[in-house]
């Protein structure tokens, strides 16, 4: 049989207790949190783009840039991942803003807080904006002057892009 000491087994206790906190304290609030690199976040456009994240965006501070294609601001109030799957094409709203085509996905967008995607470039750049940022407005704009480097190689249609049908003729 081992003996341990009273002091060592209380160091250990301790050690144990103190990891514990520090693994709590950097739970799920904790900005990058659960936040995955996108598959093809090693793309070089998408490492061109951490060179230029933007201090501050939608009135918070960058926070986090540890993975690859990752950026957080604030407390995870906006996540941009560089390099998810491109979007197919879709009847999801396309809003071009500053040159830049942004899919919204409403399917994906849940508290109130918005999920858009870029259309027509590759890699595709992925926001989530809480609804604790008002403007998103404002945010789009500064993401969209961050992703307008990228190659584009398509763009949105809109309702007022489709023509409409041919009238029929009159003998028919």
């Amino acid at each position: 049989m081992v003996r341990v000491s009273r002091a060592r087994t209380a160091v250990v206790v301790v050690a144990a207790a103190l990891t514990a906190g520090l693994l709590v304290s950097c739970g799920a609030d904790s900005p990058g949190e659960g936040v995955t690199s996108a598959p093809h976040a090693k793309d070089a456009a998408c490492e061109r783009m951490a060179d230029r994240y933007p201090d501050r965006l939608g009135g918070q501070e960058l926070t986090f840039t540890d993975r690859p294609g990752v950026a957080v601001w604030g407390d995870n109030a906006i996540v941009l991942r560089c390099g998810v799957e491109l979007p197919v094409p879709t009847i999801d709203p396309c809003a071009t803003v500053e040159g830049v085509d942004w899919v919204f996905r409403e399917d994906r967008s849940k508290d109130g807080g918005k999920v858009v995607v870029t259309y027509g470039r590759d890699p595709a750049v992925e926001a989530v904006v809480s609804d604790g940022v008002a403007a998103v407005d404002d945010v789009l704009v500064d993401l969209s002057a961050l992703v307008e480097p990228v190659k584009t190689y398509t763009k949105c249609v809109n309702d007022e892009d489709v023509p409409p049908p041919p009238s029929p003729s009159p003998s028919e």
